[in-house]
């Protein structure tokens, strides 16, 4: 069985959250009790705890945008390849601002119910995030 409609606008939705800087549209898309697997750091359980992260990936990148590549899935099951981008434009995971772009793979599984997320786990590339605005040496 396929991905179901209402769980791939659900998705879509999560994602235009960010893009839009709208937390609210969590609340339509996210269940009361979702889980985020790993937490990042200093990030508080639930949907509740999301929106202060979304607030400060905004604060640290301008011209955020989660671009979807690639969802499959079947019914309560979806798995997203996404390109996460950016311009770095203040603090983030201890690095001060560099003025950079960056692109970076972003990869999500989420499980759903009557078309509502209610748990995700994520990998993020931060190594090549901090490839790409010259933190790391690239030799290395």
């Amino acid at each position: 069985m396929s991905l179901t409609n209402d769980d791939r606008l659900a998705v879509g939705i999560l994602y235009r959250a960010f893009n839009e800087g709208n937390p609210q549209l969590l609340d339509d898309v996210l269940t009361d009790d979702w889980q985020d697997t790993p937490l990042a750091p200093g990030q508080q359980p639930g949907r509740e705890g999301l929106k202060p992260m979304m607030a400060a990936l905004s604060a640290a990148f301008a011209n955020l945008k989660f671009e979807p590549q690639e969802i499959t899935g079947q019914d309560g099951r979806a798995g997203v390849r996404l390109a996460f981008s950016g311009r770095h434009t203040g603090e983030w995971m201890g690095v001060a601002a560099t003025g950079k772009s960056f692109s970076i793979a972003w990869f999500e599984f989420h499980h759903t119910k009557a078309g509502r997320i209610t748990h995700t786990w994520h990998l993020e590339d931060w190594a090549d995030w901090r490839r790409q605005i010259g933190v790391d040496d690239q030799a290395s």
